[in-house]
């Protein structure tokens, strides 16, 4: 199987939330999810989770049909607000990208500002 712009891939997202912003990030978490649940149909998977060992700690855990689904969430008005809101409310914040993505998508990344790095496929299979 070649992988690339049409094929699945993962996004895991690390966020360390400031000790008094807690309330507030799950309510624009929320907010967020909520969003992309209703208007994302490329979005197979979108989970918010708590570390079990650090209560400011959370994880996005993200299944992306494809490299257009990815664009057409970060077009999504709701998670613009989210990334605004971001650095207000959270100290650290990594984004770690497996399963490849074409050119298009990875410019699309390195112009949001936001620290990812993209694991590339090198052999393995999706079923959708």
């Amino acid at each position: 199987m070649s992988f690339g712009a049409n094929t699945p891939f993962i996004l895991i997202a690390r966020i360390q939330v400031k000790p008094d912003k807690v309330q507030e990030y799950l309510l624009l978490a929320a907010k967020t999810d909520t969003a992309v649940e209703t208007s994302e149909p490329g979005m197979l998977h979108h989970t918010f989770d708590q570390d079990p060992e650090n209560p400011l700690r959370f994880v996005w855990s993200e299944v992306y049909k494809n490299d257009e689904a990815f664009i057409a969430h970060l077009a999504n008005p709701a998670v613009g607000e989210y990334l605004q809101e971001h650095p207000k409310l959270a100290d650290d914040f990594t984004v770690e990208v497996y399963g490849t993505v074409g050119d298009k998508c990875l410019e699309v990344m390195n112009g949001t500002g936001v620290p990812f790095k993209v694991f590339t496929t090198k052999l393995g299979y999706s079923r959708v």
